[in-house]
């Protein structure tokens, strides 16, 4: 499986593409200023490193007909067949595991009791910084750590322990973001305002909820995957479940933000940001460049020549069992798509940047088509519906098919919804 540490490429310039004629030349940017009165460019940096997430696959830009392959039997005709321009993105090759999503909250743990604990320098530009090389010095198995921390909010209060062990509060693992909203501050109206006024500065809670487990299923027993889900090394590489869309929007800033201060310390230039995948990018994706077909795999049927099932979902009335999994299974199981892919179909449903709204074909564009809405807390429910593609481990083969989009509300975490991240990098040639 892959994980979070990052590999640093060289993207060997100039760059020559030699499809339809498209040939990149040997001008030369200057590396210094000279005053000779000719005019020679600047170069933002000596030379381009490409860094690449390992586990991340290149998604060729193209073109496909997005919306259903098959009937609607609803006959709702919420998503229409019309023909869509994607450019080229990185996509994760699996759903974000537990192991890697446990990365983000041990950081966020750590970066708390830093603070806590007086563990900061100033840095660079005078703030305050959590100083690592003293949090790694922590040892969370030492009783004089918890004792430490016990006067601190940090740890559970005595009325909450069981057998009055010291643990971590998971309330308090809140990770502090601050974007930029660069859609708010396109709008015309907005023109000549503060940069201020478009800097977003959010607290997230970012525990997954091990609970959701026994709420999605009534009458039924599923304590074990409460209790063991997120925390047993069993299911480190299987997906991260318990996630709302908001806290897998604070994974991908933190993942921005991880990567970028690793850029920063080797002076090489900033990335692109990590975000969620739109809608139209992740039914790109699955498709994997096969046109207007049902499934990531082709037509028609979940089921290969063999008999053999091609993903992890419901079969048959419900036979949980038949496809080699009875709740979720590891990411990277089955057959990956074309473009490399592994679960596009079934396992867990994924998270998208999309909001769901029925006419939203009607009126999106062409090229790139995004239809987005941060839903504040107090917005009316219908604002916070945002676009679940792929099926699940508990759904039936209909909502695996390439073309079906459903929807959970931001806010709601559920047993069977995980994710996985984009990141917009040029294409260059991987060895």
């Amino acid at each position: 499986m892959k994980n979070l540490c990052y590999l640093i490429l060289v993207l060997i310039s100039p760059v020559l593409l030699t499809g339809c004629g498209i040939l990149g030349g040997k001008k030369k940017s200057g590396a210094a200023m000279v005053n000779d009165g000719m005019l020679r460019g600047v170069s933002a940096g000596s030379r381009y490193e490409l860094p690449r997430s390992p586990g991340m696959v290149y998604i060729p830009q193209g073109n496909f007909h997005m919306g259903p392959s098959d009937e609607d039997p609803a006959y709702a005709f919420s998503a229409r067949n019309r023909s869509i321009s994607i450019s080229g993105f990185w996509m994760d090759q699996t759903e974000i595991t537990n192991n890697e999503y446990r990365q983000f909250v041990y950081w966020v743990r750590d970066s708390v009791v830093a603070r806590k604990m007086g563990y900061v320098k100033a840095g660079p530009d005078g703030e305050e910084r959590v100083d690592w090389v003293k949090v790694k010095t922590l040892k969370w198995s030492d009783p004089r750590v918890m004792e430490q921390l016990s006067s601190t909010d940090i740890i559970l209060p005595p009325n909450d322990r069981i057998f009055g062990k010291k643990d971590v509060d998971p309330s308090k693992i809140i990770y502090h973001s601050e974007v930029f909203d660069l859609r708010d501050a396109a709008k015309r109206e907005n023109a000549g305002k503060p940069r201020s006024t478009f800097i977003v500065k959010k607290d997230t809670p970012i525990y997954p909820d091990t609970l959701v487990w026994i709420r999605d299923f009534s009458y039924s027993y599923n304590e074990p995957m409460t209790k063991r889900y997120f925390v047993h090394p069993s299911f480190g590489d299987y997906p991260v479940v318990g996630v709302n869309w908001k806290q897998a929007v604070a994974f991908c800033e933190w993942r921005t933000h991880y990567l970028n201060v690793f850029l920063d310390a080797k002076k090489r230039p900033q990335e692109s940001d990590f975000r969620l995948p739109t809608e139209a990018q992740w039914e790109y994706a699955a498709r994997g460049g096969r046109s207007q077909t049902m499934y990531p795999w082709g037509n028609y049927y979940p089921r290969n020549k063999k008999g053999c099932l091609m993903a992890n979902f419901k079969p048959g009335r419900g036979n949980y069992s038949d496809d080699g999994g009875f709740y979720t299974v590891r990411a990277d199981s089955y057959w990956p798509n074309d473009f490399g892919l592994y679960c596009m179909a079934g396992n867990v449903a994924e998270w998208t940047s999309s909001i769901y709204y029925e006419g939203r074909n009607n009126f999106q564009h062409d090229i790139n088509p995004d239809v987005r809405w941060n839903a504040k807390d107090d917005d009316p429910p219908l604002m916070k519906r945002k676009i679940i593609r792929g099926g699940s481990w508990k759904d039936v083969a209909y909502f695996m098919q390439n073309g079906t989009a459903t929807y959970e509300y931001q806010d709601s975490t559920k047993s069977y919804v995980g994710f996985r991240c984009v990141i917009d990098l040029p294409a260059t040639s991987m060895k």
